[in-house]
């Protein structure tokens, strides 16, 4: 007899195995974490019902759909407590792989041990209880998840809400959503094929610089220096007078000695961050144009093959008027590529983690501890004062990113060590700023205080796209307390040099925050998947379904707004190829790429094992390589100084930051006094996205990449042909 037939009769403890995974489990962790929402529940058992009904009576299918649904489940709620977003469908590629669950949970362990027991304790008993045959299920009880998920389908036609969308959706729901969507949109692009006008829509409200507006300070400003100071993935709503202006629920206080000087300071509650990510947020800022509205290549990237909109940048812009002109990061800067994109951009000087002399209080994977770094940064302007020429200094943090470290005393009052981390950013940077009023900086230098993204948080509206801005000057009597209007960091260049009085480049965008403006503008964001435009009337917001709601809203951040309908076909298309025009502003739509990403430093190695992204040799991270192209990658490793045993170095590439299955041919050993030569190309029959490469490497002493050239150019037409018949038959077998 088997064991289950002491309390239940077969089928039904393999039922109630079933269900406990697929429906009892989710919802009850909905309620848990807070996600109540009727759509929501019904995203639940819709697919849930529909995996019990699949699995039942197929031990075949159970084992391989029980594992997947478990770590969907978990790393989704994982995801959603470390960045304050639900992943994008593309996600779903790397959130069902164990290596992506340890990295991000890296350093705080997993959040949620509770969910991660459970959700073990019913695979097992699925596997345990799926071996057996129980009596059919009659074909009819089909109709119960087909009825649930369409409802849900036509309650968000008829009223959508504006909930976030973990809260209305599972990710295999989302996932068969946007498949449906994908097919709506190909018979669109047939139906609207020979009924276009062809005009492009108009962008020059979102490109346009506009410099209409009343001066604040009609004599300029006082200040003879410039400091810029990005805090990793601090949104608006972490300071107190920003949330009673904007008049947000949320009311944690995590930030609050930081709120203290935005009262001393020019804050702006509606600041607009128009991506994720923190090249793109640098790019934005520094160089007076959006980044990429979408997951292509960072424009910071393009800009490595552009050498006239480098020019345009703030860095550049200053230094040429005679600022010497600084870059300090806490992290090492080869990641993202910053040690070649922030000279690119008109930095004289450009420092990493290697800069640092001080100890740090922590030890940190990614690079100095928030504490640490800002009592070094105090020393780099103390350096910076001892000569007369004017300077631009701009620093980022990186103590706030996943994985969040803080000290112990600071683990024990919060309940979370990513509360924890912001605690202990708040309290050392107020120290930084107190230490530069101490010295006299604040009384010739503006002082500008912002994000370089937002890592969201739960239940406050747009918070992944809400920013802040603090300025602090000399003249500070004679700014407002609160800067009224709607404003983003494409503002930040022409706000700048606005401030100095120096002329403004005509391809940098936006506003300046240094002026009123008697009329609304225009502004667009994508984050957590959602594409936002606002014209100072009507926001909109498209899914990823390219389904847009419309809201009257005289803002873009808001806590509420009067819903006006929604619409698609070819008016969302219309708001989807605006973004598109607006990524298109440094390589003009071309196809070809053509990057260099070796500098020829030194570097010096690790002895052991490597993190794929903290010890990541070379910068090449987040690129596109569009559909139909091959990529041609040529690489020249040369020994500077090793043992002799050489250096073991290693060669991975990923999308969406999971290995992929290229196939990338090995590196030799390499030994001391040589070098090593690879080459290698590889097609791409569809669009590769967030695709990076990963060099790795292991040894005693130091060595030099001299060249790792990444070429992208278009496939001749009949190669390209060919390629879209063989991506059709697999996908017919599939």
């Amino acid at each position: 007899m088997h064991p289950s037939s002491r309390w239940l009769p077969y089928p039904a403890a393999s039922l109630l195995a079933l269900g406990s995974l697929f429906l009892l489990l989710p919802m009850a962790s909905r309620y848990w974490l807070g996600w109540s929402s009727w759509p929501g529940y019904a995203s639940d058992l819709g697919i849930g019902s529909l995996l019990v009904l699949l699995c039942y009576r197929r031990p075949w299918l159970t084992v391989p759909l029980a594992i997947a649904w478990a770590l969907l489940l978990l790393g989704n709620a994982e995801l959603i407590n470390a960045v304050g977003r639900m992943p994008e469908p593309s996600d779903l590629k790397y959130l069902s792989d164990p290596q992506f669950i340890s990295q991000s949970t890296q350093g705080s362990g997993i959040r949620y041990p509770l969910l991660a027991g459970a959700l073990v304790a019913t695979v097992l008993a699925c596997l345990l209880l799926g071996r057996r045959q129980g009596p059919n299920i009659p074909r009819y009880t089909y109709a119960l998840p087909v009825a649930l998920l369409l409802g849900h389908a036509v309650g968000q036609y008829v009223a959508p809400s504006e909930d976030d969308q973990w809260r209305l959706f599972n990710l295999p729901h989302k996932l068969l959503a946007e498949g449906a969507s994908h097919v709506r949109l190909a018979l669109e692009d047939h139906w609207y094929a020979g009924d276009e006008s062809g005009l492009p829509p108009d962008i020059d409200g979102l490109s346009k610089l506009d410099m209409s507006g009343t001066p604040l300070l009609p004599e300029g400003g006082k200040a003879r220096n410039l400091l810029v100071i990005a805090m990793e993935g601090i949104p608006g709503a972490y300071i107190a007078r920003n949330r009673q202006l904007i008049g947000t629920p949320y009311a944690e206080d995590l930030m609050p000695r930081l709120s203290q000087w935005a009262e001393r300071s020019m804050t702006t509650p509606d600041y607009v961050l128009h991506s994720h990510q923190t090249i793109r947020g640098l790019y934005a800022m520094l160089c007076g144009d959006y980044g990429k509205l979408d997951s292509g290549t960072p424009k910071g990237v393009e800009l490595l093959n552009n050498e006239t909109r480098n020019l345009q940048c703030l860095p550049h812009q200053l230094r040429s008027m005679g600022f010497r002109t600084h870059f300090l990061q806490g992290a090492g800067l080869r990641f993202m590529a910053k040690d070649q994109i922030m000279p690119h951009m008109g930095f004289e000087q450009t420092h990493g983690r290697e800069w640092f002399k001080n100890k740090p209080y922590l030890d940190f994977p990614w690079g100095m501890d928030d504490k640490a770094y800002f009592e070094g940064a105090l020393k780099y302007v103390q350096q910076l004062r001892q000569d007369r020429q004017p300077w631009m200094l701009t620093l980022l943090t990186v103590g706030t990113h996943q994985p969040y470290s803080a000290p112990k005393e600071y683990l024990a009052r919060y309940p979370t060590a990513k509360q924890a981390a912001i605690a202990y950013l708040d309290d050392a940077v107020a120290d930084f700023l107190s230490g530069l009023e101490k010295q006299g900086v604040l009384k010739d230098t503006l002082v500008v205080v912002t994000s370089d993204e937002s890592h969201g948080l739960e239940n406050v509206r747009l918070a992944s796209a809400w920013g802040f801005n603090l300025i602090l000057a000399p003249e500070q009597d004679k700014l407002p307390e609160v800067k009224r209007g709607v404003y983003g960091h494409v503002d930040l260049t022409a706000s700048m040099l606005d401030y100095f009085d120096l002329p403004i480049p005509d391809n940098i965008a936006g506003r300046s925050l240094l002026r009123d403006y008697a009329t609304p503008r225009e502004i667009m964001s994508y984050t957590n998947g959602l594409l936002r435009q606002h014209d100072g009337k009507v926001f909109t917001e498209c899914n990823f379904q390219q389904v847009c709601r419309r809201y009257e809203s005289s803002g873009f951040i808001a806590r509420s707004a009067k819903y006006l309908g929604r619409f698609s076909g070819r008016q969302a298309r219309l708001v989807s190829q605006r973004a598109a025009l607006l990524d298109q502003s440094i390589t003009g739509g071309q196809v070809g790429q053509r990057y260099q990403f070796a500098n020829r430093e030194r570097i010096n190695l690790k002895a052991g094992p490597n993190d794929d992204w903290a010890d990541n040799l070379i910068g090449a991270q987040y690129l596109e390589m569009p559909k139909g192209t091959r990529t041609r990658v040529t690489l020249k490793i040369e020994a500077v100084r090793l043992d002799r045993n050489g250096a073991t170095l290693r060669l991975l590439t990923k999308e969406y930051d999971r290995n992929n299955a290229l196939h990338i041919p090995a590196l030799p050993p390499l030994k001391r006094g040589e070098s090593v030569e690879l080459s290698f190309d590889f097609d791409n029959p569809e669009t590769r996205k967030a695709f990076s490469f990963h060099l790795l490497g292991e040894g005693h002493g130091a060595i030099r990449i001299s060249d790792f050239s990444v070429v992208t150019e278009p496939l001749p037409p009949e190669l390209v042909a060919e390629q879209s018949v063989d991506t059709a038959l697999e996908a017919a077998a599939h």
